[in-house]
């Protein structure tokens, strides 16, 4: 596995559109601001041709430009890092147009983003052996006020600390508003984790180590059966390590986060699985009585025998724990409790 060097003062911090990009509020408003807290603290920037675009269909324009965005920012000397602008609906498009073989002869850079720049946090570690970080989008470093998780993400993409925790709250419902851009999290739900042990034991203390690969499972579905989903060769390549999935969804109802899990494991990608990580599901619906998310997830991942742990800082409903996608890891999780130590070997 590839690390990037981290990024140092005074650094370049590159920012690109593969999904959406910051075209409308209160996205604009935070993307220049975090852009100005950067700047202030003595850090150079640069801005891929995408980052205000908004031509495209579920991203910010077509798939050959967002792909020769890509390629050019991770392939040129101009920025030490890049940083996603934003999420979005259709970055799977992107990837035809990704020269992944240039990708992976380039000195690597960090990059970062989180939900549908999965298709990139994952393809990196998965085809080019780069580790990438599931983490949070460039607009959220705008907030007035950082809170711990996005200091923790800065702290990483600096090498400064390599051990994390989860946040004793989090966040239902955003406050933030075209009006009031840069309000921060409203942290109104207490963190409850759920832990099942190898042996299927409800809400007990567990331990497992492993080399992490994950992501949105919205996105992961899509890639599965394509040149660009060979999970299960990358859990061959590491076998020796085990794998570690680390997992949230977005849009997915109950049932399909239920069939999204059956179709990936049908298809292999859960070979020599230590342990899995699910974050708060976005979508929770009702429809189904007394089944729940978290019951989808155990259905369909507890015939694997090895820990689950539920309702992790993950994902949609901040604050996130940034996840190093490809790096060995070891995690320790018990009700309310997660931290994860990262080893880039």
């Amino acid at each position: 596995m590839r690390y990037p060097e981290f990024l140092k003062p005074g650094g370049t911090i590159g920012f690109i559109a593969p999904s959406f990009g910051c075209a409308t509020e209160p996205y604009i408003s935070c993307f220049n601001a975090a852009q100005e807290r950067f700047r202030r603290e003595g850090y150079g920037i640069v801005l891929g041709p995408n980052c205000y675009a908004s031509d495209g269909s579920g991203k910010s324009s077509t798939p050959q430009n967002c792909g020769a965005e890509v390629n050019k920012l991770f392939t040129s000397p101009g920025a030490d890092v890049l940083i996603s602008c934003g999420g979005g609906e259709t970055m799977c498009e992107d990837l035809p147009f990704i020269d992944f073989d240039a990708l992976t002869k380039a000195a690597p850079k960090w990059f970062m983003g989180y939900s549908d720049n999965t298709n990139l946090t994952f393809t990196l570690p998965v085809l080019c052996d780069t580790a990438a970080i599931y983490g949070p989008n460039a607009p959220a470093f705008g907030m007035a006020q950082l809170h711990e998780s996005l200091e923790d993400a800065w702290a990483l993409l600096h090498g400064e600390k390599r051990e994390f925790h989860s946040y004793p709250r989090w966040e239902r419902e955003s406050l933030k508003t075209p009006e009031d851009p840069f309000v921060p999290y409203d942290l109104t739900e207490l963190t409850r984790l759920r832990t099942v042990s190898a042996s299927g034991s409800a809400d007990y203390p567990v331990e497992f180590s492993g080399r992490l690969i994950g992501g949105c499972l919205d996105s992961l579905i899509n890639l599965a059966g394509t040149p660009y989903g060979k999970a299960p060769e990358f859990a061959e390549r590491y076998a020796s390590d085990g794998i570690i999935w680390f997992l949230e969804s977005c849009e997915l109802t109950t049932m399909g986060i239920r069939r999204a899990l059956w179709q990936l494991a049908q298809a292999g990608w859960f070979r020599h699985v230590r342990g899995f990580i699910f974050g708060r599901p976005f979508m929770i619906d009702d429809r189904f009585g007394d089944e729940g998310p978290a019951d989808a997830v155990l259905a369909a991942l507890s015939g694997f025998g090895v820990p689950i742990v539920l309702d992790a800082d993950i994902g949609h409903l901040p604050p996130a724990m940034p996840m190093v996608s490809g790096a060995l890891a070891r995690v320790r999780a018990a009700t309310g409790m997660l931290s994860i130590e990262y080893f880039f070997e």
